[in-house]
């Protein structure tokens, strides 16, 4: 379940990337199928190597072009261990609303970046978010959990300061929306509720859809996105 669209970011293959809170590697999966040079980048080791395992799998399976690769890295996203201008693309997906310094974790991907290159940040949508923190405290309140919501002035606004140009958006997941405000309505841990479950059903029914059905699926997402996507997707150019 992709968030970025890549045919925008502008993805090559050969370009060095990086994904930044890479979490269990699914963005960084498809850049590397693609053809590109990844890093996945997170702090969490366990989640690391699985990501690892799976990069290597893919490579056995001949899933990947010839010359692609794809490595991890653990460390911090206020300072990544990355030299100036390193990377010609940067995918920065649902991790900013955990930092609380997100702004210097944005000046760190805008180092990293070459002039010329772009960046893709997602964040969870405001107005899906913040009907999910009024609805539940448990949902945010989590250990490690989203500590902001962002309007999407906001967020370009600190990506422009930082000395990136805005080049333009979207938003994903409109079937998400419902899901989340209905955990959130009977309990953010309570996945044996009937109407969850069923609604998972149907989530996992869309990811693993085959091509006969997808068409409805994704009229349905085109239509409920511009209203109720729950992220929220910019994207940016380095300037040269």
């Amino acid at each position: 379940m992709l968030t970025v669209d890549f045919d925008r970011l502008g993805l090559r293959p050969g370009d060095r990337v990086i994904d930044m809170g890479c979490g269990a590697g699914r963005h960084a999966f498809e850049m590397y199928r693609r053809g590109a040079d990844v890093i996945a980048f997170d702090q969490d080791a366990d989640e690391l190597a699985g990501v690892l395992e799976l990069f290597g799998a893919m490579k056995e399976a001949g899933e990947v072009p010839e010359g692609a690769s794809a490595d991890i890295k653990e460390g911090d996203a206020l300072s990544l261990p990355f030299a100036d201008g390193e990377f010609d693309r940067v995918v920065a997906s649902e991790v900013l609303e955990h930092i609380p310094a997100d702004i210097q974790a944005i000046e760190e991907l805008v180092r990293v970046l070459r002039p010329g290159g772009t960046m893709a940040i997602t964040v969870p949508r405001w107005l899906p978010e913040l009907v999910c923190w009024k609805l539940s405290d448990d949902y945010h309140n989590a250990p490690g959990g989203h500590i902001r919501i962002y309007s999407d002035k906001e967020l370009i606004g600190k990506g422009v300061n930082a000395g990136l140009e805005y080049e333009g958006k979207d938003y994903a997941h409109g079937l998400h929306t419902p899901y989340w405000w209905l955990k959130c309505a009977v309990g953010v841990d309570n996945d044996q509720h009937p109407l969850v479950k069923a609604y998972h059903q149907v989530l996992v029914w869309d990811i693993m859809r085959t091509p006969r059905y997808s068409t409805l699926t994704r009229i349905a997402e085109k239509t409920l996105n511009p209203v109720l996507g729950k992220s929220l997707v910019l994207y940016f150019r380095k300037p040269e």
